[in-house]
């Protein structure tokens, strides 16, 4: 588990720089964004992702890379918002929000490390497009769970369903990054 940590400090690294330039460009705008709205921009995403995978063509210069860091992005992004709940303005400073991405990105980290020792690194063995179409399907419960105002019977909720898609979209990216 080593290499796995050092790899996943890597591209975390790499969403995390991309999250704090974009915060210079835009503050945290995102703040108005409810939940529900935050899922539908991870879809966007992961459908783009898997259109490029099934289309092999793509008629926008970006691939697949930005739009794992992005689902990385908003998921952290859906946390906070879960935590915080949605504001009316940009009601938090730059670096409270480069803060809270921290917090959320370890808890969601922590998370990975331990289903990573109990499931023994089999995502290793898994396919890219395995990992897209479990971002789908967790989008879809998500979608439900919102659907039934944040509800569930046995299931787990919605923050959980927002980790599990990070970690999906950090296989792909360490998978994009350093090879099968």
């Amino acid at each position: 588990m080593p290499d796995t940590k050092e790899q996943f400090e890597k591209v975390i690294s790499i969403c995390r720089e991309l999250y704090a330039k974009k915060l210079k460009d835009y503050g945290p705008s995102w703040r108005i964004m409810r939940p529900m709205s935050v899922t539908d921009q991870i879809f966007i995403k992961a459908n783009r992702i898997r259109s490029l995978e099934t289309k092999g063509i793509r008629m926008v210069d970006e691939g697949i890379r930005p739009e794992f860091i992005a689902i990385v992005n908003y998921g952290i992004i859906g946390l906070i918002q879960l935590a915080l709940g949605y504001a009316d303005t940009t009601d938090i400073t730059d670096e409270e929000a480069l803060s809270l991405y921290d917090k959320y990105m370890t808890q969601t980290k922590e998370l990975m490390y331990a289903k990573n020792h109990d499931y023994d690194e089999a995502w290793r063995s898994m396919r890219i497009s395995s990992y897209t179409d479990l971002i789908l399907m967790k989008l879809y419960r998500t979608k439900q769970i919102e659907s039934h105002g944040g509800e569930t019977l046995v299931s787990e909720g919605v923050d959980a369903n927002y980790m599990d898609m990070v970690n999906y979209a950090l296989f792909g990216l360490i998978k994009l990054e350093y090879g099968e």
